[in-house]
């Protein structure tokens, strides 16, 4: 396999054309020719885990974020992100990132979300003309009580916080999720009749604007989004060797 085969087979579920404008989805450094030892999966590119491809011989990192969003202007290690880009220049390391472009897919982000709080009937929150978009929603098995669900969002997304609203019934039923910031897709939910909407980065005035309107719910980014690992080795299983980063984690620290 080389990187240009390994980004074939994301780009055929989620196409970096679909990416949002202002995105930077895409080959980040690299050769797209280079013949791939091993994948490192991560959220995040960090320098723990550019030191960690090196230490376990991965010569391709495919993250959620991307590294870059912005152009450089120098390259003398003076941000985290240069010295990424340097030590993985330096090691032969090519790094590719699949952000909104992951979003946007229905089995992507928000429906492992989805997935994981036990709905598989979910549909696209907000579609686009192409029938992808951002966030999901779907309905429950069974109802459950508010506080329950709340219980089972921490569990299985391993969360060890989560902040929200006053919840509007008695019973969770039909719920939306967006992975990372989508606080921008609460009027959506509101909209398809969501008891629920369970999202990262929400602010205080997001919270006041839709209480009494829907349970708003809130945990960390990276929380949210973590499972994306999974579906990068889920998509790359029996093709080429995967390693989830052990150095991949939330940056937020809770006192």
């Amino acid at each position: 396999m080389f990187v240009k085969d390994i980004i074939d087979i994301i780009e055929s579920v989620a196409p970096r054309g679909t990416q949002e404008e202002w995105d930077n989805s895409g080959l980040q450094v690299g050769d797209t020719s280079a013949a791939v030892k091993a994948v490192l999966l991560t959220t995040d590119v960090t320098e723990a885990v550019v030191n960690e491809a090196i230490e376990c011989g991965c010569n391709l990192i495919l993250s959620h974020h991307p590294l870059l969003f912005h152009g450089l202007k120098q390259i003398c290690g003076q941000t985290p992100q240069v010295r990424c880009v340097e030590l993985a220049i330096k090691h032969n390391i090519a790094i590719y990132s699949a952000h909104t472009s992951m979003d946007k897919y229905l089995h992507g982000v928000s429906g492992r979300m989805a997935e994981k709080a036990g709905i598989t009937d979910y549909e696209i929150l907000m579609p686009d003309m192409n029938g992808r978009g951002l966030g999901v929603v779907g309905n429950l098995p069974e109802a459950m009580k508010p506080e329950a669900f709340l219980s089972r969002l921490k569990e299985v997304f391993g969360a060890d916080w989560l902040r929200y609203t006053k919840p509007v019934g008695e019973k969770i039923h039909r719920v939306a999720f967006c992975g990372g910031a989508g606080a921008d897709l609460a009027f959506m939910a509101v909209h398809c009749k969501a008891d629920a909407f369970v999202t990262a980065d929400v602010k205080y005035h997001e919270f006041q604007e839709f209480d009494g309107q829907i349970m708003l719910v809130d945990m960390d980014h990276w929380v949210s989004e973590h499972f994306t690992r999974d579906i990068f080795r889920e998509l790359l299983e029996g093709k080429v060797k995967t390693v989830i980063a052990k150095a991949d984690r939330s940056p937020v620290m809770v006192g």
